[in-house]
């Protein structure tokens, strides 16, 4: 499986600090995890609406992650979310779906839908899973936004 990770160069581990630090949607700070996408496009989108166009940064790279198709995912439909899960700011109850899936350790993916393409998933990779590094940095590349997004 392969999925997408778009990030600034100097935060392109896998280790799930920047998820810790700050938590997001799917975790709580303290919590680490890896946020990912299934598609490069998708995880463009998903970087873009959290920035100002204005201020997208000139050091963004696109990591091209191979995960094993054995990997464990757990997998979230939007039917079974709770209510307001595409709310901003997101109800608690989204960060404590990823904050038990990591603590569980049972799997190492969580695949949720995306809020901005609820077709799409975005697929957050628990750092401290034993299998952890079976995830493997296949490509890296520098990356820009099309001017025609980015006034």
């Amino acid at each position: 499986m392969q999925l997408w990770r778009l990030t600034r160069e100097a935060h392109a581990s896998l280790d799930g600090e920047g998820g810790r630090l700050h938590g997001a949607r799917w975790n709580s700070r303290g919590t680490a995890v890896v946020y990912a996408a299934s598609h490069l496009s998708l995880a463009a989108l998903e970087y873009l609406v959290h920035i100002d166009p204005e201020d997208a940064p000139d050091d963004l790279v696109a990591l091209g992650l191979h995960v094993p198709d054995d990997a464990t995912e757990l997998v979230h439909r939007p039917s079974g979310l709770p209510a307001g899960w595409r709310d901003t700011p997101a109800p608690p109850e989204c960060q404590a779906i990823g904050d038990r899936w990591a603590r569980n350790g049972e799997h190492l993916l969580l695949r949720v839908p995306s809020v901005l393409v609820p077709e799409e998933s975005n697929v957050l990779v628990n750092p401290a899973h034993p299998e952890a590094s079976r995830v493997r940095v296949l490509a890296t590349r520098a990356f820009s936004y099309d001017l025609r997004l980015v006034p």
